[in-house]
């Protein structure tokens, strides 16, 4: 199949796209982005799709895939950012104990302990943890996913190295 021929039978299943993308998103707005952001990836990867299989279902895969990992990465940043302007008093009064010079200390060892990391290791840790997938972060990196997997644990070991003074002794809770 050519890609032309590839992108005209994509357009044409754009409207039942539409229809299975309100289902997850409930908010047309949203349907839309989904949509799009689906197009795009069948687009992306249109190498990978084997011609005789159905064309709906993997881009039906595609955008469950999609919805999952964009709602794991909006549920991550949602809880580390309070988005409200009401703030109850009992998360004021945790903000304001622990809004201390020593956390500043600790992000500042934080940071330092990241800087001690090679390019290889310190990307596609930070990548981690802001919420990719280890297949996202292989797909952009361009390299194999065991090796995503191997040298987001050897960061880990280092950093848990570098901090060990914040280790589950000290603060109750461990760091990494």
């Amino acid at each position: 199949m050519t890609k032309n021929e590839f992108n005209v039978q994509l357009h044409d299943h754009s409207g039942s796209l539409q229809s299975f993308a309100l289902n997850f998103t409930k908010d047309l707005e949203d349907a839309n982005d989904l949509v799009q952001d689906t197009m795009l990836k069948a687009v992306t990867y249109y190498g990978k799709f084997k011609e005789g299989t159905n064309l709906k279902g993997w881009l039906f895969t595609i955008m469950k895939n999609t919805f999952i990992n964009n709602y794991r990465r909006l549920v991550k940043t949602n809880a580390l950012i309070t988005k409200s302007d009401d703030i109850s008093s009992a998360n004021l009064h945790y903000s304001a104990t622990k809004n201390t010079s020593e956390s500043k200390f600790i992000i500042g060892d934080i940071h330092k302990a990241l800087a001690t990391l090679q390019p290889e290791y310190y990307i596609p840790f930070v990548k981690y943890f802001e919420g990719y997938k280890y297949h996202e972060i292989a797909e952009m990196l361009e390299i194999p996913i065991g090796t995503v997997k191997t040298r987001i644990h050897v960061a880990r070991q280092i950093l848990k190295k570098y901090l060990k003074t914040y280790s589950k002794d000290i603060l109750g809770t461990e760091v990494i």
